[in-house]
């Protein structure tokens, strides 16, 4: 009697046991899905463009940097080429210059009806030379804005 008291229990309790093992596994299934979905994620994060993601950064910083320097070395050229003068109000203006060597130049202002011819180093300008009868310069450099100078610039490049 024993003996089939206890077969019906382990028949009777055998699929709660089996039932109850499956939920187990099932949880156990549920939470490494959720584990590895949770590792996955700062992954998934960096390689989406996301703008504050450390690359997103770097690009953004370098290509600023870029520009930066290729402003700078627009203006380094412009300066050293001496095109872009702007000169001083009144009387005043620069007709032409001419680079003796890397830091010397000689350059022709005009001061109201006279002409000059002055020696410029660093740290040093020199008059060299009052002119009796004032040059007529074929391009006369004004005083004009960086816009005109710029048009007058892109125009003469478009006919030579």
């Amino acid at each position: 009697m024993h003996l089939t008291l206890l077969r019906r229990r382990l028949t009777a309790g055998l699929p709660l046991l089996l039932f109850h093992h499956l939920l187990l596994a099932a949880d156990g299934a549920a939470q490494s899905t959720v584990r590895s979905q949770a590792e996955k994620a700062p992954v998934s994060l960096l390689s989406s463009q996301d703008p504050m993601a450390i690359t997103s950064l770097w690009q953004l910083t370098l290509g600023m940097l870029l520009v930066l320097s290729l402003i700078l070395a627009i203006a380094w050229l412009l300066k050293r080429s001496g095109r872009f003068q702007v000169g001083a109000g009144g009387g005043l203006r620069i007709l032409g210059g001419l680079s003796m060597g890397s830091r010397e130049r000689v350059v022709l202002i005009q001061a109201g009806e006279t002409q000059l011819l002055l020696g410029v180093a660093p740290g040093r300008v020199q008059m060299l030379h009052v002119l009796d009868h004032p040059l007529q310069p074929q391009h006369v450099a004004s005083g004009s804005g960086f816009a005109e100078q710029l048009g007058r610039l892109l125009t003469k490049d478009k006919k030579s």
